[in-house]
């Protein structure tokens, strides 16, 4: 006999989120034991960690009204997962970063905001796959996003990350705050994120220089 969890879409949505934040707190645990024992390249390790990271700040933002307590999430469903709470709830950052913190400070400085760069895009970018489509939605998200690259000095003014997230902005400014992007429109932000965060990307070793 089949046994439903859930009674109508609005609880089927909650589990598949509890399902999706208990296997990203899993699989962050995973991480940094692969980390700690030299498992995962700290190159490979810290891409990871900062999508998992940004992963896991999308979804308890909208889960913080059914999960206001990650830790207590944590303890209810019984997961022994401390490396896991420590990198998602106090850290915020991967290992590698906090340890070039601890090397140099320039170098962390750098590197967060490359971690920030990186937990923008994909926060964007999940936001647009939750349908957080509203202009009021998407434009502080997108803000935040033209902030971070701005601050890293190795990108060039006409980067291409910089100038279309300059023309979202400036397209999302014209319209009201309770507006909604078209399916068209989200689809083609979506895309846009994703070159220009490719493109990001492929820029980071010249960061590393």
């Amino acid at each position: 006999m089949e046994v439903k969890l859930w009674n109508d879409k609005r609880e089927r949505e909650m589990y598949e989120n509890f399902a999706e934040l208990f296997a990203i707190i899993k699989a962050t645990e995973k991480l940094e034991k692969a980390y700690v024992r030299d498992v995962i390249s700290p190159a490979e390790y810290e891409l990871e960690c900062q999508k998992l990271i940004a992963h896991f700040k999308t979804l308890s933002s909208t889960l913080k009204d059914i999960v206001p307590s990650i830790e207590r999430f944590h303890d209810t469903y019984k997961m022994d997962c401390p490396a896991a709470i420590n990198r998602l709830v106090t850290s915020g950052v991967p290992a590698t970063v906090e340890h070039r913190a601890a090397a140099a400070m320039t170098n962390t400085a750098s590197a967060a905001i490359v971690a920030e760069c990186v937990q923008n895009f994909i926060t964007a970018m999940d936001s647009l796959k939750l349908n957080m489509v509203a202009v009021d939605q998407v434009h502080p998200l997108l803000s935040d996003l033209s902030s971070s690259l701005n601050k890293l000095s190795i990108l060039p003014p006409d980067f291409e990350g910089k100038t279309k997230m300059r023309d979202w902005i400036a397209r999302l400014s014209k319209m009201g705050a309770a507006d909604e992007l078209t399916e068209q429109q989200a689809r083609q932000l979506h895309f846009d994120l994703e070159s220009s965060y490719n493109s990001f990307m492929a820029a980071l070793p010249t960061a590393g220089t």
